[in-house]
């Protein structure tokens, strides 16, 4: 085994966005019939649905997609925990755990438009975190909620914006009316009474759409919030059921893959000898005459160390290279993390 120090221009450094479908078995956009999963029937369905794929994914035993949940500023839309705890319920705690995700403030409500009036009701789509891996795609979402004769289309508003909004949560993107066509957004608009219909937040995977503006989605009531206090409205299943009707929620991932290029010169006057024992005498010669004057190696691996001399990886050849003073070789190593 020989060393070599790697100079600094043996080392180069690249990062590139890898860019996926968010579903899984790599599908794009959920159709058909995606269900609620056995999750249900539950103490856990209070606070939220897991929603599986159709397909093999039968009877919420595969993969969860996505998770819905509702939340009420004031507790109401749920059974309170107890009667002397008035307006501390399942939607309370939905609420108060979203708001202290994304805006790291337990005292700060979710506002969706200067100058309108803060939501009580928000409904919660919460990604599976393997699904999105690192983040989600802005400009690749698409959601179609439908109530009776009631449809509206949901994209985020990524491509109309020149400055970039951060909460604690990461970048925030409003969620309005419109659709995608081949991946380009078609008709995109704020149409909701009642400020935007939401906001993406792509770095956690967390979509927060706005109770008031899907009541009133423009066009009439898509949604009918019950926001009754100590009593349970079923808000999540009305959500599940638009999101089901509408059969259509595109999603994209996004990961940056960074990659440690290391090359390693091996020059013709380097590595031509063996270092395997066997082939040293007791004596300390060399036991074939062959190598003293046209000496021939085969390298099968590299290995990395550090300074220590700490091995940190092995990188293996394909198949032996053969080596002697007549060749060189460059071979290039990827470390992806």
């Amino acid at each position: 085994m020989s060393f070599k120090r790697f100079d600094t221009e043996d080392i180069a450094l690249s990062a590139e966005s890898i860019v996926a479908p968010a579903w899984s078995n790599q599908v794009t956009t959920l159709s058909g019939s995606i269900f609620k999963g056995t999750q249900v029937n539950l103490a856990s369905a209070d606070y939220y649905y897991n929603i599986y794929s159709d397909g093999t994914q039968n009877n919420g035993t595969g993969d969860v997609q996505f998770a819905v949940a509702y939340g009420n500023r004031k507790g109401s839309g749920s059974v309170n925990f107890s009667t002397s705890e008035v307006g501390k319920s399942p939607s309370s705690v939905i609420y108060g755990q979203y708001r202290t995700l994304i805006n790291g403030d337990e005292d700060t409500d979710f506002n969706f438009e200067s100058g309108t009036p803060t939501p009580n009701s928000i409904y919660v789509i919460s990604v599976n975190r393997g699904r999105f891996k690192e983040k989600l795609l802005p400009g690749s979402f698409q959601l179609t909620l439908t109530s009776g004769s009631r449809i509206i289309t949901l994209i985020d508003n990524s491509t109309a914006l020149k400055t970039l909004s951060y909460v604690d949560a990461g970048r925030v993107y409003d969620i309005v009316s419109g659709s995608l066509t081949n991946g380009i957004v078609t008709n995109a608009a704020f149409t909701a009474a009642s400020g935007s219909y939401g906001k993406m937040y792509p770095d956690i995977g967390v979509f927060i759409l706005n109770g008031n503006a899907l009541k009133d989605s423009g066009s009439g009531i898509l949604l009918n919030v019950s926001e009754s206090n100590n009593s349970n409205g079923n808000n999540i299943n009305t959500f599940t059921a638009a999101i089901v009707s509408g059969s259509n929620f595109t999603l994209r991932s996004e990961e940056t893959v960074t990659s440690n290029y290391v090359f390693v010169r091996v020059r013709n006057s380097e590595f031509n000898y063996s270092t395997n024992p066997s082939n040293i005498t007791g004596s300390g010669e060399l036991r074939h005459n062959v190598m003293v004057n046209t000496p021939q190696a085969y390298m099968t691996a590299v290995g990395l160390y550090n300074d220590n001399n700490d091995l940190l990886g092995v990188a293996k050849l394909s198949k032996p290279l053969l080596k002697d003073f007549t060749k060189e070789a460059l071979i290039r190593i990827k470390l992806d993390f």
